[in-house]
């Protein structure tokens, strides 16, 4: 494969080509993948150098895992699957489901914000975090695959391994608890 074909390949086709123990079509899917991985891992269990390890282990699965993928599922959503049961199983160890303070993974945009602006844009991710914090991870993992990584209904039901009706009404659960607990902590809408 020569240098940048992997942009040009589906992660189906890559995958399908590591299946066969090509290790260069693997690292393609790896480097295309590590990001979105660690940052959905990070997310669920709040500790960079825990989330570093588990994408590492994710990615290890995923090799080990890969004669047993199914060419009809995505990749993506294969793998993701592979990383959240790694997430929830550090989750059930600690017994309790802490979460990473959102402005700690936020990168502002360049130049243009004043530090007025900066000021409440950190104070309402804080008050954002505490809302957050009072999810359960069932509900805390839907809004991170559907707001964060942009995934489908469709894909976030392939990660769970649930009907797509069920992730929907999750969302919505989620997104209503989500405000429930920003009322309850800070009074009024997120918006207002």
């Amino acid at each position: 494969m020569t240098e940048g074909a992997d942009k040009r390949l589906s992660d189906e086709v890559l995958a399908a080509q590591a299946s066969a123990g090509d290790r260069r079509a693997f690292g393609d899917l790896i480097r295309r993948h590590q990001d979105g991985v660690f940052r959905f891992v990070f997310r669920m269990v709040g500790s960079r150098d825990q989330a570093m390890d588990l994408t590492q282990d994710s990615f290890l699965k995923a090799w080990q895992a890969l004669p047993g993928w199914r060419p009809e599922a995505r990749f993506r959503t294969w793998l993701l699957q592979i990383a959240r049961n790694a997430s929830l199983d550090v989750l059930r160890r600690r017994s309790l489901a802490d979460f990473v303070p959102i402005d700690e993974a936020f990168e502002l945009p360049g130049p243009g914000p004043t530090p007025e602006s900066q000021a409440v844009m950190t104070q309402e991710l804080r008050l954002l975090e505490a809302a957050l914090l009072r999810l359960q991870p069932d509900h805390r993992e839907v809004l991170l695959l559907r707001e964060l990584e942009g995934l489908s209904y469709e894909e976030i039901a392939a990660v769970l391994d649930v009907a797509e009706g069920t992730v929907k009404s999750r969302i919505g659960r989620a997104r209503a608890a989500l405000l429930q607990a920003w009322k309850e902590r800070h009074g009024g809408h997120p918006n207002d």
